[in-house]
């Protein structure tokens, strides 16, 4: 299932200049991104793990899982994390129209609207496509909707079949450096990795002197 990098070429982010790569920050502080959640096999456990580190984080959600999991989607606020939109099927930009998409992500953020209703903190307004496929024109246009499109400079794996854990491990460690942003998944795909990958992370990173970071811009 190799199609993929762990750490972003920095091609990539010179040809997409727009699209939000990596931090520019002098302290040490790294920004850590769990997508496709809320569900209650995986969140959960993840939000335990980070809160032993005093540890924030963004979660792109999809609309789906917050209207199957409003608790969990309620405690994600309630313990000071961002949201972002992660549309609300996980919809493939490469794959639907771009009507279709945008419908999709406007239901997804009416859905993240209406159950942060009870939070009196505003949260900003961050997109992340799924497996990582925009075109230009639907850039421009999420762009218009005031979005900002958050990617990634490390990808830890945890999705990949194929990768063993040491391996999702070796690729965050390696790579990241401060200010990156990495990806991790609060999904059944992913949780074996996840398991054996995000308390050595966080263990590893707090005892080099980082903090864990969620993004606000």
């Amino acid at each position: 299932m190799k199609l993929y990098t762990a750490k972003t070429p920095k091609f990539v982010t010179w040809l997409f200049p727009a699209l939000i790569w990596e931090f520019s920050v002098e302290k040490k502080q790294l920004f850590l991104t769990f997508d496709d959640g809320p569900i209650p096999e995986v969140t959960p456990w993840v939000l335990e793990q980070l809160s032993q580190y005093n540890a924030k984080a963004t979660f792109f959600c999809i609309g789906d899982n917050i209207q199957k999991h409003p608790k969990i989607f309620e405690q994600l606020v309630n313990e000071g994390h961002t949201i972002g939109n992660h549309t609300q099927q996980h919809v493939n930009g490469w794959k639907v129209s771009k009507v279709q998409y945008i419908s999709n992500t406007i239901q997804a953020e009416e859905t993240i609207q209406k159950h942060l209703k009870k939070s009196t903190e505003v949260n900003p307004k961050l997109f992340r496509p799924p497996y990582g496929k925009l075109t230009p024109q639907l850039c421009k246009r999420l762009q218009k909707l005031d979005y900002k499109i958050i990617m990634w400079d490390v990808l830890s794996g945890d999705f990949d079949t194929d990768l063993s854990p040491e391996k999702c491990l070796s690729n965050v460690l390696e790579n990241t450096e401060t200010g990156s942003i990495v990806v991790f998944h609060d999904s059944l795909k992913a949780f074996e990795k996840l398991k054996y990958t995000l308390p050595k992370v966080l263990q590893h990173f707090h005892e080099q002197g980082y903090t864990f970071e969620r993004i606000t811009i």
